[in-house]
């Protein structure tokens, strides 16, 4: 029976699915999903740009920075050949072996920006609640010690996730319902008994990007707590300002990461294209809002990207 399934792994394609019931019109819906992936890369590629570039940059907050535009950079290339591969060029075969890579990315990507907004908001509650050791809790060092850690942590847990997907049998349709290989998609189209793939991945959603949001909003009771302590009221306003930009950056990935959910869960019976597009926008909303977020309620960001324009600040 393994030799079976290690054969139907390796010779299995399956198909991609572009916008049920909007197959004429996927040349013109191709504009718009261009133009976000146009602003996604390029505003991230900026954000690292300036960080690297600027000197003035070089400190603790603009390094998380440089790993989330990373992150949202690695969602973006992850999906867009696929994507716009089947818009402009309806080309839907992928290989088992091309999907298992894809979904490793794509996964690995959604946990490490999962663990970035859990070190940037822990990075904001030094800096709001332990000022004077700011410096000397988050040093370079540390810093790239905790960069690596993100990348195992985002990986590693993913090598037996997939490996046990390639041990089922698929002798269904082999159509999926997304412009990429999602995980839970694929397991479906799947004849073996698919009970431990489903708790194993319930136990890393739980593990990941629960755990992290948990903590995450921890983090900003203990923030807010702290805050609440300083007696001016601008000081107050300063300090919950510094956190607007990183709040809406968890918002924008665990808000459409829940619709997703709730979606597939409660509308079952919409139409399949609203299903398609929910999914796609799931993985764009985030890399293509971080960096305008982080752009405009960023005075040095703001600053060193008019500086790479030459353009004189007053």
């Amino acid at each position: 029976m393994s030799s079976f399934n290690q054969s139907t792994a390796h010779s299995i394609v399956f198909f991609l699915t572009g916008i049920p019931g909007l197959e004429t019109s996927q040349a013109w819906i191709s504009i718009p999903f261009c133009c976000l992936y146009a602003i996604a890369i390029s505003g991230n590629s900026m954000i690292l740009f300036v960080i690297i570039t600027e000197s003035s940059l070089h400190e603790p907050m603009y390094y998380f920075l440089s790993m989330l535009s990373f992150t949202d950079l690695g969602l973006c290339f992850s999906t867009v050949v696929t994507v716009l591969g089947i818009f402009w060029f309806n080309v839907r075969e992928i290989s088992f072996d091309a999907c298992i890579g894809q979904m490793f990315f794509i996964h690995g990507f959604t946990f490490m920006e999962s663990s970035v907004l859990l070190v940037m908001a822990f990075d904001r509650f030094i800096a709001i609640c332990n000022p004077l050791r700011y410096a000397m809790i988050l040093t370079n060092s540390r810093i790239i010690a905790v960069g690596f850690a993100i990348v195992i942590r985002g990986t590693t847990a993913l090598v037996p996730l997939l490996l046990l997907l390639k041990r089922l049998s698929y002798c269904r349709s082999h159509v999926l319902h997304h412009s990429y290989c999602f995980y839970t998609d694929v397991m479906k189209l799947s004849c073996s008994d698919t009970k431990i793939n489903s708790a194993f991945g319930l136990t890393l959603v739980i593990s990941y990007a629960g755990l992290d949001s948990v903590l995450i909003l921890l983090s900003y009771v203990l923030i807010i707590r702290s805050v609440l302590c300083i007696a001016s009221k601008e000081e107050r306003k300063k300090a919950f300002g510094t956190c607007v930009s990183h709040l809406s950056a968890v918002a924008i990935f665990y808000i459409p990461m829940i619709s997703v959910s709730l979606v597939h869960r409660f509308a079952k019976h919409a139409p399949p294209f609203v299903h398609a597009l929910i999914a796609n926008v799931y993985l764009l909303i985030p890399p293509v809002m971080n960096p305008i977020i982080y752009s405009v309620k960023t005075k040095q960001i703001r600053k060193a990207m008019l500086k790479v324009f030459f353009i004189k600040q007053p």
